[in-house]
């Protein structure tokens, strides 16, 4: 079938170079990489999973994780 395709001149340049490269025609070229790309899944952006770290710890000796004030003194060191 044909069709009318308005492309940039470098993406053009760029398939007609690397489709010589590889002994193709333009149209089997872009045939190729349109197949190519249709059968490739989609990226999503929900396709990354954030995984928590999680360590097994203790509060330290003297430390109320209820009392913020006086955490955060004890975590900058002034306590």
């Amino acid at each position: 079938m044909r069709t009318t395709l308005d492309l940039d001149d470098a993406l053009l340049t760029a398939a007609r170079r690397q489709a010589a490269a590889n002994g193709m025609t333009l149209t089997a070229f872009v045939e190729h990489a349109l197949a190519a790309s249709l059968t490739r899944p989609a990226v999503t952006e929900n396709q990354y999973q954030f995984r928590w770290k999680t360590h097994r710890g203790r509060t330290l000796p003297g430390v109320n994780v209820a009392d913020r004030d006086r955490l955060y003194d004890r975590m900058d060191g002034r306590s």
